[in-house]
């Protein structure tokens, strides 16, 4: 059983949902991405994705974007972020997911791309502008190296298509919530969970929920319609608005341990007051 699989389960049994948090790796630098890990965990963070910064992430919103632009200034690359992974190995077992675009894992070699990511210590693989229907050389390759290749489920996919999903995915299934870009909004789509009923009728998967989450209020209203929450902008808002703060991280616990809560089922969050 891998990392995810086993989180999943853990949390099962103790009655909780996942909390996924996002970062770019390299995200305000490559020391303090690193650290970011460290603390997103202690506060409660139960599967950390880790953003491979690209020059055009067509899915993603304006924070995201910035905040690859902050890494990609500080050259990052795939090379380094597997070197990143390494190092957070040698300190934490948490599940580790990268998210990345198929151009630089087409530029990199899928098969090398896959091969080193394991080897590093990556759980799981994100790619938001691969389609179902042209994933199947991945698939195979990260099959074979038990690799979780998630794929994602958008409000306006068809009911052949969210089988054909259902069916590839590993780990858990990515649900975006609202059709465009990423990035924090006030309130939560309801019609979500239609799509969520659907999907279900299709798999016993963990399903998790991402796009636009950003508050403990909204994580209370979802948090019963699947098996994680997943939140990247609202997190990085907290990075950028604290970079000169030497209590950025301090920043970052206190952001983590409000969205946990919900998800907690009353048990006590590491790091929590």
């Amino acid at each position: 059983m891998n990392r995810i699989d086993k989180t999943f389960l853990d949390l099962k049994k103790r009655g909780e949902k996942a909390l996924i948090t996002f970062i770019s790796s390299g995200d305000p630098n490559p020391l303090k991405s690193e650290e970011i890990v460290f603390t997103l965990e202690k506060a409660g963070a139960n599967i950390i994705e880790l953003g491979i910064p690209f020059s055009d992430p067509i899915a993603d919103g304006p924070t995201i974007q910035s905040s690859s632009q902050r890494a990609l200034s500080e050259n990052i690359n795939i090379k380094k972020v597997f070197q990143m992974v390494r190092r957070i190995r040698k300190r934490s077992e948490i599940p580790l997911i990268l998210l990345t675009y198929f151009n630089p894992i087409y530029q990199f070699s899928p098969r090398e791309f896959i091969l080193q990511a394991k080897r590093a210590g990556v759980d799981g693989l994100i790619i938001p502008d691969l389609p179902p229907e042209e994933a199947k050389e991945l698939q195979v390759i990260s099959d074979k190296e038990e690799l979780d290749l998630i794929l994602l489920i958008s409000p306006n996919s068809s009911k052949g298509r969210i089988k054909i999903i259902s069916q590839l995915s590993r780990g858990f299934i990515y649900v975006v919530s609202v059709t465009g870009i990423t990035g924090a909004r006030k309130e939560v789509p309801y019609p979500i969970k239609k799509v969520i009923l659907r999907i279900r009728e299709f798999t016993d998967k963990p399903l998790c929920l991402g796009f636009g989450m950003s508050t403990p209020e909204q994580v209370k209203v979802v948090k019963d319609w699947v098996e994680g929450i997943i939140v990247g902008s609202a997190l990085i808002k907290i990075i950028e608005k604290n970079l000169e703060n030497q209590n950025l991280l301090k920043e970052i616990e206190k952001f983590v341990i409000k969205l946990k809560r919900p998800l907690s089922s009353g048990n006590k969050i590491t790091g929590e007051p």
